[in-house]
């Protein structure tokens, strides 16, 4: 018996950056960090959030009571992070806390510096450590550290003016992890390698799935039974993209479609290539055209062939 191909495996970044603007409130909160104030917010019922929220969780009302507490605090739990990972507050081992700073009645998460895990517990005394440059953003704390003083007093009343306020933040979101796509998806791709697409019927419905997922969603049950489609398909749907993506060499505006490749019963994305973007037309048939090495179709261009008839293709939208 022959044994399956091994699964494939490969590393994969999804990264960009996050802009938002800040409120009044988030607005003061991180200004404040950047002076060494770490600001909360009072409810109605007296309870000071820290980090501030600009509306009540529980009640939804509106809040602007801005008060000054304590940089230094209590841990309410903790986890310990053995291998700290690129862009962590730390690059040495160090736990992640739940702050609750003095004066303020929720907590706050953040690096907490300590040797070794041993040296951590519930209930310990902990106090900011300021960054050597701060710029209005949550790392102006640089982390917590052991502190043995006394509480510091309850929380202040603050009016949250600042020189230079901050008023937007962009935040780099990234994720790196290892990404295996299964044995139906790593058959597709095999395939791919050999310019073939091979989709996987469903044995209830019949109904044939490229890219391949392993099993039918609306049946609930394995599909095993590979079906070599295409290579020519049809326009289903289409969108014209008007913004250049970063690392993307491709000139604006161009089409990304559905295409629905001869033999399958949905549609893949693609994009339409060899035509003006305003000339791409639902019914449009189209075929691969392959990338440089042969891996996976850059793109899809026309075949010539008259479009195909709307009833060919309705049930693919």
């Amino acid at each position: 018996m022959t044994p399956p191909p091994e699964t494939l495996r490969a590393p994969l970044v999804v990264e960009f950056p996050f802009t938002r603007s800040l409120g009044p409130v988030q607005s003061a909160f991180l200004t404040g960090l950047r002076e060494r104030t770490v600001l909360g917010v009072r409810t109605a019922t007296g309870e000071v959030l820290v980090p501030p929220v600009e509306y009540d969780p529980a009640t939804a009302a509106e809040l602007r009571d801005l008060v000054e507490v304590g940089t230094t605090g209590t841990v309410t739990t903790w986890a310990w992070n053995p291998a700290p990972r690129p862009g962590q507050p730390l690059a040495t081992p160090f736990a992640w806390a739940l702050v609750r700073l003095d004066g303020a009645d929720t907590a706050l998460l953040h690096a907490l510096d300590a040797p070794g895990p041993e040296a951590v517990r519930t209930g310990m005394r902990v106090r900011v450590r300021w960054a050597a440059e701060r710029t209005g953003a949550i790392t102006d704390i640089a982390c917590f550290e052991p502190y043995e003083g006394a509480p510091a007093a309850g929380p202040a009343p603050h009016d949250g003016r600042f020189a230079a306020p901050v008023t937007g933040i962009v935040a780099a979101a990234r994720l790196d992890y290892t990404y295996s796509p299964g044995r139906a998806q790593t058959r597709y791709l095999r395939a791919l390698a050999e310019r073939r697409t091979v989709g996987e019927r469903c044995p209830s419905c019949a109904k044939v799935y490229v890219p391949p997922r392993g099993a039918c969603p609306t049946c609930g049950v394995a599909t095993t039974d590979q079906v070599e489609v295409g290579p020519r398909g049809t326009v289903t749907t289409y969108c014209i993209v008007n913004i250049k993506a970063a690392n993307l060499d491709i000139e604006v505006p161009y089409v990304y479609a559905h295409i629905a490749l001869d033999g399958a019963g949905l549609a893949l994305h693609g994009r339409i290539g060899g035509i003006p973007y305003d000339q791409v037309r639902m019914g449009l048939r189209v075929e691969p055209v392959w990338s440089e090495d042969g891996r996976y179709p850059d793109h899809y261009r026309p075949t010539g062939e008259p479009d195909a008839d709307y009833d060919t293709y309705k049930e693919l939208l």
